[in-house]
C-alpha cells in the first residue's frame, strides 16, 4: 500500500514539475523557438488527465475502506492539493477521507486513536471549509465539516470542543447541508443531525429532536441498506432509554435487522450489547 502511495505521489510530483518546467521554458524562449500555443495547451491537458487518473485511484482506495487504503487516499489528495489548492472536489474528498480515517481508527481502537481523531478532524475541517468557500451552494463542504468536527471532538473531548465554539459550527454546517440536500450521502445529514442532538452534552442534548431525525431517515429507502446500521443502533439506544414495551419492542426489531444487514464486527457487537439490555 505504502509503495503504491509513494509511486502515485512521485508520479504526480514529476508530472506537475515537468509540466511547470516545460511551460516556464516555453515562455522564456518563446521569441526564439516560437513555441506553438497549442503545444502548451496539449501539455496542460496531459497534466490534468494524469491528475484525474490519480483522483480515480484515490476514489478506488476510498471504496476499499481499510485503514491503510484511507491513509493512502488522503496522501494522494494532499499532493494534488499542493498544486491545485482551489479544486472543489479534491478539498471535499480530502475532508471525507479524513473523517472516515479518523472514525475507523476510533472504532478499531488503534493505538493513539484520540490523536488521530484530533489531527485528521482538524485537517478535514480546514479542507471542508475551503470547499464551502469554493462552492457555497453545494452540500459536501458543510456536511463533512460537521462530521470532521465530530471526529475532532472525539479526539480532544466534547467539553474542549465546546470551549472552542464547535457546537454551533457543527450544528450550523449540518443544518446547511440538510437544507441544501438532506438526501446527500444516502441521507447523511438526517443521521448526522440525529446523532448531534443525541450526544451533545447537557443542557443542549435533545433526545426527542434526535429521534425526529432518525424517524425521518427511517422513512427513506436508505434505512433498508447495510450502511444504515449506525443509525439503527443509535436510534435503538434512544428507544431503549425511553422505555416502555412498545419502544423496547421496536428497538429489538431494529437491532436484529441491523445485525442481519451488517458484516461489520464493530456494529454487530454494538447491536448485540443493546439487545442484551432488553
Amino acid at each position: 500500500m505504502k509503495i503504491r502511495r509513494l509511486f502515485c505521489i512521485i508520479l504526480l510530483s514529476s508530472v506537475v514539475f515537468a509540466g511547470h518546467l516545460y511551460l516556464s521554458q516555453a515562455v522564456l524562449s518563446a521569441s526564439e523557438t516560437d513555441v506553438e500555443k497549442k503545444d502548451i495547451e496539449k501539455l496542460e491537458e496531459e497534466i490534468l488527465a494524469k491528475a484525474e487518473k490519480l483522483k480515480r485511484d484515490a476514489d478506488a482506495l476510498f471504496e476499499e475502506g481499510e485503514l491503510e487504503d484511507l491513509e493512502e487516499m488522503i496522501g494522494i489528495y494532499e499532493e494534488l492539493l499542493k498544486d491545485y489548492p482551489d479544486n472543489f472536489e479534491s478539498n471535499w474528498k480530502f475532508a471525507r477521507g479524513c473523517r472516515f480515517y479518523a472514525d475507523l481508527a476510533k472504532r478499531l481502537k488503534v493505538s493513539g486513536w484520540e490523536d488521530i481523531c484530533a489531527e485528521y478532524g482538524k485537517k478535514g475541517m480546514k479542507h471542508a471549509k475551503k470547499a464551502i468557500e469554493l462552492k457555497p451552494e453545494r452540500p459536501e463542504g458543510y456536511y463533512y465539516y460537521g462530521l470532521c468536527a465530530g471526529s475532532y471532538s472525539d479526539g480532544v473531548g466534547l467539553f474542549t470542543a465546546l470551549r472552542e465554539g464547535l457546537k454551533n459550527k457543527t450544528k450550523e454546517n449540518l443544518e446547511k447541508a440538510y437544507e441544501i440536500d438532506k438526501t446527500f450521502a444516502d441521507a447523511g445529514p438526517m443521521i448526522a443531525l440525529g446523532r448531534f442532538w443525541q450526544v451533545v452534552p447537557w443542557p443542549y442534548t435533545d433526545k426527542e429532536k434526535a429521534l425526529e431525525f432518525y424517524r425521518e431517515y427511517q422513512r427513506t429507502e436508505f434505512f433498508e441498506k447495510p450502511d444504515s446500521v449506525n443509525a439503527r443502533v443509535w436510534m435503538a439506544e434512544i428507544l431503549i432509554n425511553k422505555g416502555g414495551s412498545q419502544a423496547e419492542a421496536e428497538a429489538g426489531k431494529i437491532l436484529k435487522k441491523a445485525i442481519e444487514l451488517t458484516d461489520d464486527p464493530y456494529w454487530e457487537k454494538e447491536a448485540e450489547k443493546l439487545l442484551e439490555e432488553l
